[in-house]
């Protein structure tokens, strides 16, 4: 692994990411997926995007708190990446070169589906915000937690605190995120596996944790 300016970050620890729409669970599953790793003696580190570092977490509410109109979609995705070169290298890269294994609540993935098939902003723009940023590292496993938009959404508004901007948006875009998400997934599948999360919290868990063994040997 290497980060934006080629520096090694080879080492036993890994860096799993949790995706998906709105009121898909990630957070709930990531707590669960933490437990489960540290219980096969594994040293855990939970985080999330936009966040995860104390600078990061000041981009976070310019981006989820407010009114939908606030930003355009390549505006948002230039503070996504100004965030996350923050948390890769303030948490995610330090905590890897431990041998910690690392659990993202999102990552660049969201910023595609978000911005790009929910918004419209060229790939061609986030693969070079990518490169900038983030450089060679990849997740070595993405799960995409799926489940039906509108369950989603009414997941999300039992839960409603500040941060609603996304969630505000249209219906419309809320599909074209979800389609985006899959089809990242079908285009990257030795990375990415799609979870269904339309079941009971511990049918999830044990999903993920079966990915998990299988992919990565955890």
């Amino acid at each position: 692994m290497t980060d934006a300016s080629g520096r090694s970050h080879a080492s036993s620890g890994r860096f799993i990411t949790l995706e998906g729409g709105e009121g898909a669970g990630k957070s709930t599953q990531i707590a669960r997926l933490k437990s489960w790793l540290e219980g096969r003696g594994r040293t855990v580190v939970a985080t999330r995007e936009p966040g995860g570092s104390p600078g990061a977490e000041m981009i976070r509410k310019l981006l989820v708190e407010g009114p939908v109109e606030r930003w355009d979609g390549t505006t948002e995705a230039l503070l996504h990446f100004a965030a996350r070169r923050e948390h890769l290298r303030s948490t995610v890269w330090p905590a890897l070169m431990r041998g910690d294994w690392v659990l993202s609540d999102r990552f660049a993935d969201s910023t595609l589906a978000y911005q790009g098939y929910g918004h419209g902003v060229d790939r061609g723009i986030f693969d070079q915000l990518y490169k900038v940023a983030v450089g060679d590292f990849r997740p070595d496993l993405t799960l995409i937690l799926d489940l039906p938009i509108e369950t989603g959404l009414l997941r999300a508004a039992a839960r409603r605190g500040t941060e609603t901007r996304y969630e505000s948006l249209p219906r419309d875009f809320h599909a074209r995120v979800r389609s985006g998400f899959l089809e990242i997934a079908n285009q990257d599948p030795k990375r990415c596996m799609v979870i269904d999360a339309t079941g009971s919290i511990d049918s999830i868990a044990a999903a993920i944790a079966g990915a998990a063994s299988e992919r990565l040997g955890a």
